[in-house]
């Protein structure tokens, strides 16, 4: 919840932000993406690499602890340059937070639940876009957009204590009878991984996919107040429950469904990804041309829909890795996801709005994220393709 919290609570402030500090929609789709994202990105291989190795636990703490600070020292940022600097800090510490926590959600449950549980887990994203939408929304429109920032750090930094001293570090490879788990070099981890077909693809979906889901969540706010004339208020608690109600419902059913139907035919986890990504294209067209109170309604089936893939993505990258892998999978992959979804989806975005501005005005942000919304049905392709070698991906990593 923390993690997202801390990474979303700036989308909400952009356009606060931008007259404040004097910045561009193009720079502004710097510092939500490539600023946060090259580091994000590029740290997280060897802190994976640390925590296929070392305590876990202890990693996610210690992550939590320097992205909470930086989160914080954005809200005393006086230039473009030291905002950019802070997202920076919040992008390399949390790098430290997803590939520990599935590494150990994996020794944890047993393949068959994993999805389920990974879904649980992945809710967190949505109920920390509504803490930081609803939350930070109400402190911006009080007290300003640099409260927001401190209101929403610091109590990251008690949280880092609590991880730090009461969660279990599990048995890694508890579940993986008569599998490796003897520690691998980085340069096997990842010849390994390469050559699992189904792990190739499902990456190239999975950046498609982040380049609909980002630029949607880091430019949807901007879209409500250009187009409807919405106040951030507003916004954040409509996008807040919306998207809470629409993520954690679409998350976690997207993860039952995909244990019950993969237990007769391991292809479905990325089979259900692939409908999620079809079937949202048409609904996100019908948002960006409905009116306010359409745009609104459609706004939770966007939601739902889009947060089907992610559980079947994830517990599919824990079953075509080995147990001493587990965290670099997930690092791999978000390597892959935040340079060009995060990075490139809220960039194209910004610099399509600066383009299309002249012609358009405050309506050329609609037709920005219409360009990036059949980004989805690219990415449900190579889902499909993903499905078509998962089982034999699957058999090769169990027999190591």
């Amino acid at each position: 919840v923390f993690n997202y919290v801390d990474r979303n609570i700036l989308n909400l402030l952009l356009q606060p932000i931008k007259e404040d500090l004097g910045a561009s929609d193009t720079a502004m789709g710097f510092l939500t993406g490539f600023a946060f994202a090259i580091f994000y990105a590029v740290m997280g291989l060897p802190i994976a690499r640390w925590a296929d190795r070392g305590t876990r636990r202890s990693i996610l703490a210690l992550g939590l602890a320097a992205w909470s600070a930086m989160t914080v020292a954005s809200g005393f940022a006086r230039t473009f340059a030291e905002m950019a600097w802070a997202r920076v800090g919040v992008g390399i510490g949390e790098a430290a937070g997803t590939p520990p926590s599935h590494s150990m959600i994996s020794d944890y449950f047993p393949p068959e639940r994993r999805a389920t549980a990974l879904s649980i887990y992945a809710m967190a994203n949505y109920l920390g876009l509504a803490v930081g939408f609803g939350i930070g929304g109400w402190v911006a429109t009080r007290y300003g957009w640099r409260w927001a920032f401190i209101v929403m750090g610091a109590p990251g930094l008690v949280l880092a204590l609590v991880v730090r001293f009461t969660v279990r570090e599990p048995v890694r490879g508890r579940f993986d009878t008569g599998t490796n788990v003897e520690p691998v070099s980085a340069r096997d981890a990842v010849k390994f991984l390469v050559a699992q077909r189904s792990y190739l693809w499902l990456n190239i979906a999975g950046a498609f996919s982040a380049v609909l889901g980002y630029g949607y969540g880091v430019w949807g706010p901007t879209f409500l107040a250009r187009v409807h004339g919405m106040e951030i208020s507003e916004i954040g608690a409509w996008l807040g429950i919306l998207g809470a109600i629409g993520g954690v419902a679409g998350t976690f059913a997207g993860g039952r469904l995909s244990d019950r139907l993969g237990a007769r035919d391991i292809s479905w986890y990325m089979r259900i990804a692939m409908l999620s990504c079809f079937i949202n294209v048409p609904v996100n067209i019908a948002l960006l041309f409905a009116p306010k109170a359409g745009a609104l309604a459609l706004y939770l089936p966007h939601a739902l829909i889009h947060a089907f893939y992610v559980a079947p993505l994830f517990a599919t990258m824990q079953v075509v890795a080995r147990p001493q892998m587990r965290a670099m999978v997930v690092a791999i992959h978000l390597m892959i996801v935040n340079l060009i979804g995060l990075g490139a989806g809220p960039l194209l975005v910004g610099m399509l709005n600066d383009i299309l501005n002249a012609r358009l005005g405050d309506e050329a942000v609609r037709y920005s994220l219409l360009v990036v919304t059949f980004t989805g049905a690219i990415a449900g392709f190579f889902y499909l393709l993903a499905a078509r070698t998962l089982r034999k991906d699957v058999e090769r990593a169990r027999l190591g």
